[in-house]
């Protein structure tokens, strides 16, 4: 069993950055794809970025591309969002989710673990 953590989240101006974390319990972190999703009140889960196990693949939805950016620190079993040039449209419940299968995917349905979620607000 994996437990995610997430943190950083918070108010922000447009234009204005924040580092999201996502700290993951058990020995097998750095087997698992990691992902982080956004859900926006009244709004489906959408996807937002994901990275392989081994740190080369990445993958992100067009609306953040060129503004953030995902990492991951095996030995820390941590993954973050670098997230910059924040929009209101950014503004959301931030999710990160563990996937048992190392590489990158962008379907929530194939995730198998996820973070309690950190709220993100950008104001305008």
């Amino acid at each position: 069993q994996v437990q995610l953590v997430e943190s950083g989240g918070g108010l922000v101006q447009t234009g204005g950055s924040l580092r999201l974390s996502c700290a993951a319990s058990g020995r097998t972190f750095s087997t698992y794809a990691m992902g982080w999703f956004r859900q926006a009140p009244g709004k489906e889960r959408e996807f937002v970025a994901a990275i392989g196990w081994n740190v080369r693949s990445t993958a992100y939805a067009d609306s953040v591309k060129g503004r953030f950016t995902i990492s991951r620190d095996n030995a820390k079993n941590t993954v973050y969002l670098q997230m910059n040039s924040l929009k209101p449209e950014d503004t959301a419940v931030y999710y990160c989710a563990g996937d048992r299968d190392r590489y990158v995917s962008t379907l929530h349905s194939e995730y198998d673990y996820w973070g309690q979620g950190t709220q993100v607000t950008v104001s305008s």
